[in-house]
């Protein structure tokens, strides 16, 4: 037995030595200059070296002594022999293991490829000693960026898995999406930088499931040497309940690395396809280890998982994602095999695809085709775009179906489950007059030298609207070509073209067809929305997803595409000029608003642009902007007009502003508790009313003052802009002041002593249900509610298939100081006791249709 140990050490030393090897290779200096120095970095603490914060953050690496490598880069950082006073940390080091994983050293790492790095830890560390270690990881990010090299820390106890415990789910943490699935691509793509060896590698295939007795009696045999290894747990608990987490995560995963992600969501299915007898990739690497067979590749774990996953569509005769994976692999592994022989230190990597690309039969124009994607334009990228989501959302609907043929709930917390169906919805869900994005990740550049708009009238051959073309507007190059986009207002058309990429400063105008704009007018309209809507920002933060989304940016163009100030030219118009009113100017009553078009971007990134023509422009194009303000909200960062009319410019802009301004306020004013608030518009010859409520803003058209008043009165007695079953409770003031349309909202409200609750649930449309008297487990109704909508709406469509994102929303009511205040509701934690009250619900605990299948 030991010396069959010893032979398995020896073999996992030659794999870790060449993935070293490889991860170095065909890397800049730069990157092999941090990938040497981060165990020195993290088993010695000194003001002089990265990442100092205090003296008694923990440090110390198990069994790490510097090589002469990082012996001369420490000297880099320690003049003057300096480095040779460093104290050593205590022989019980905080620090078991660090470990990079991941593409890092396999044939899908390129030059842009970024770290992601495991700092495995005691887990006697406390709390402030964790968070100490969690700062200095994330100074060392901070200057690993600095130098060139993005990185990412993961703290992890090594208990963590065996407690199935989970990190926070941020950009790069899957939090609880992922628990042995996430341990199987560790123990597949390890490389060990210095610490502990991994005693998982030592424990044969076929004691999987009985991983812990046979780690005893290795130690009882005095096979292993005490503390030597680190001992993460074994594979054999995998619930296929991660199944749907982790291909949400994959998912959302994919809207950075869309190529590996497809890789992975296969994987995932084809684990699914072989329950309840799942062999994970990491189990099949081991066993090539155990039995020698370590020439297969080199245990590389991409081209394994390109094995299994070809293996499976094989199987199942899916030629066309067949053929997707491999162009997805190729371009994962971004070796271009047109551009003639590499000179990289280690043309490993171009020798296996290579290999197999002949195996694949592919002709040099596809080679020519796939190498040349840097200047893939936007037909080329809309194709390879919908090609990408189209393999993501069917594995993701396979999965969805083997989840339900096996009965199988969601292992996933609910919070991260909310967090990445928002983000997923921001990003995929097609809705009228969103701005859909391309995946800016295929190509980096989309730049158009010319657009043309064009616009046809009603009565042509072709639908009324405004057609774009990446041409100049010769007709014999334009009727040759298909628009690259159309839709029937010029506002929607310039956002897509702008948020895509391919209207840039060195892009031509051109328009054609259309009295309604000219070109002066159009590059205004582009100068105005490059300037205050940058195309990237910081994605959104959990908070805000896990909340109502809220305008953040918010823009008014007044009159693009119907200008009655037009009418104005070379006319004497009587007004009276203490009474100048554009929205009923002169004395033939005129409302100088023909066209509003809203621009804005909301706190979950989604751009939306909607159109409003005619004399009652404005005040729907107020009604939509404040219906989507929630009266907890906080207030648009920006708030811009802008008028695009040659008489009254400035005039119109100013008393848009002004009237916009002031309807934001109203609606989020919180220390207006009156329910009778409410303004009025004249426009043209006819009065408007708004009506400010909690639950919304009503709008009514008054024609004379009895009726004025009658509403005022009616809105004051009812305190309410909906109705609600006259059956029914009182919606609390907390509650009213927290709904959103646009989502589903459960709030709970706990009742002690009785041990009962009751549930308000706000649709979409915010008409409520209120259930009293409830019993049982609110994280399970939780559960059961997101499982129902994740598998039984249709609401987000390609082609013929549709996925729903928009899961409800889930809230607690609190007493917080006396008074009532709103939480995210938070299921117990694992290490809470919780009494299990009757597992019978209340009678009304779920809600009627549309809520209950």
């Amino acid at each position: 037995m030991y010396l069959y140990i010893e032979t398995l050490k020896q073999r996992l030393d030659a794999i870790n030595q060449l993935r070293t090897d490889r991860a170095t290779a065909a890397m800049g200096a730069a990157f092999r200059h941090i990938y040497s120095l981060l165990p020195v970095l993290l088993h010695y603490h000194h003001p002089d070296m990265p990442g100092y914060l205090s003296h008694n953050t923990p440090h110390g690496i198990s069994f790490f002594t510097p090589d002469e490598t990082q012996q001369a880069l420490l000297e880099t950082l320690f003049p003057d022999n300096a480095h040779k006073q460093l104290i050593p940390p205590p022989d019980n080091a905080p620090i078991l293991g660090l470990y990079s994983m991941g593409s890092t050293s396999s044939i899908g790492q390129s030059s842009d490829s970024d770290l992601d790095i495991w700092v495995c830890h005691q887990s006697w560390l406390d709390g402030a000693e964790r968070q100490a270690l969690k700062n200095k990881c994330h100074q060392l990010q901070i200057w690993c960026k600095k130098q060139g090299v993005e990185i990412s820390f993961f703290l992890i106890d090594e208990n963590r898995f065996r407690m199935n415990e989970s990190g926070a789910l941020g950009k790069e943490d899957c939090g609880s999406t992922q628990h042995i699935l996430l341990l199987d691509e560790f123990y597949r793509s390890a490389v060990r930088l210095a610490g502990k060896h991994i005693l998982w590698n030592l424990v044969p295939s076929e004691q999987e499931a009985h991983y812990d007795e046979y780690v005893m009696e290795l130690y009882a045999k005095g096979a292993l040497v005490p503390n030597e290894w680190i001992d993460l747990g074994g594979l054999g608990t995998l619930s296929a309940e991660e199944y749907f987490g982790a291909s949400l995560w994959q998912l959302y995963k994919s809207i950075d690395s869309p190529y590996k992600a497809v890789l992975k969501t296969v994987l995932l299915e084809a684990y699914s396809w072989e329950y309840p007898n799942t062999r994970l990739l990491a189990t099949e690497i081991k066993q090539c280890l155990h039995e020698g067979d370590i020439i297969h590749f080199g245990l590389d774990p991409y081209c394994m998982m390109l094995e299994r996953v070809t293996a499976y569509l094989e199987a199942i005769n899916d030629a066309a994602r067949l053929d997707l994976v491999r162009r997805c692999f190729y371009l994962k592994v971004s070796e271009k095999l047109t551009s003639g022989s590499s000179d990289e230190p280690s043309p490993w990597r171009r020798e296996i695809l290579a290999q197999l690309v002949a195996r694949w039969g592919w002709e040099s124009e596809r080679l020519t085709q796939l190498d040349g994607r840097a200047h893939w334009k936007i037909e080329q990228v809309r194709v390879a775009h919908n090609e990408l989501l189209d393999a993501m959302m069917q594995s993701y609907r396979n999965l969805i179906r083997f989840a339900r043929r096996n009965n199988l709930s969601v292992s996933a917390s609910p919070q991260d489950i909310g967090v990445l169906t928002r983000k997923l919805y921001a990003a995929f869900e097609a809705l009228p007059g969103k701005v859909a994005l391309l995946n800016p990740q295929i190509s980096p550049d989309l730049s158009e030298d010319h657009l043309t708009f064009i616009y046809v009238a009603e009565g042509r051959a072709n639908r009324r609207g405004w057609y774009l073309y990446n041409q100049a507007p010769e007709m014999n190059a334009i009727i040759s070509h298909q628009p690259l986009e159309y839709n029937r207002y010029l506002n929607k058309l310039v956002a897509w073209a702008w948020f895509n990429g391919l209207l840039t400063e060195k892009t031509h105008l051109h328009i054609k067809g259309t009295s309604l704009c000219d070109l002066p007018r159009l590059q205004e309209l582009v100068q105005d929305i490059a300037t205050h809507f940058p195309i990237r920002l910081a994605a959104p933060t959990p908070k805000a997803l896990y909340s109502p989304c809220e305008i953040r940016h918010l823009a008014l163009m007044v009159n693009i595409e119907s200008d009655p100030t037009q009418a104005l030219r070379d006319q004497v118009v009587l007004f009276d000029f203490r009474k100048m009113d554009v929205f009923s100017f002169g004395q033939q009553q005129q409302c100088l608003i023909g066209s509003v078009d809203l621009l804005y971007r909301n706190s979950w990134n989604e751009v939306r642009t909607l159109h409003f023509e005619g004399e009652s422009a404005m005040i729907e194009a107020l009604k939509t902007i404040l219906g989507k303000m929630h009266q907890e909200a906080l207030p648009p960062e920006s708030v811009d007009v802008f008028c695009y009319s040659p008489h009254l410019r400035a005039l119109i802009r100013t008393r848009v502003l002004q009237l916009v301004s002031e309807c934001i306020d109203l609606r989020l004013s919180s220390n207006r508790q009156e329910t009778g608030r409410f303004k009025a518009l004249k426009l043209a010859s006819d009065t408007w009313g708004l009506f400010f409520e909690r639950m919304g803003v009503s709008v009514q058209k008054l024609k004379n003052a009895v009726e004025f008043y009658g509403a005022i009165s009616n809105n004051k007695l009812q305190g309410l802009s909906i109705q609600m079953d006259s059956k029914q409770a009182n919606l609390p003031t907390v509650v009213k002041n927290y709904a959103s349309e646009g989502i589903i909202q459960f709030f709970f409200e706990d009742h002690p002593p009785a041990e009962s609750f009751s549930i308000y649930v706000l649709d979409e449309h915010n008409h409520a249900e209120v259930y009293q008297h409830c019993e049982g487990s609110k994280e399970e109704l939780m559960r059961d509610v997101c499982r129902f909508y994740s598998s039984s709406h249709d609401r987000l469509t390609f082609g013929t298939s549709s996925i729903n994102f928009n899961l409800p929303q889930f809230y607690q009511v609190v007493e917080h100081q006396g008074r009532s205040k709103i939480i995210n509701f938070h299921s117990p934690s694992q290490d809470e006791v919780t009494e299990r009250v009757s597992p019978q619900l209340g009678q009304n605990i779920l809600p009627r249709s549309p809520y209950r299948p």
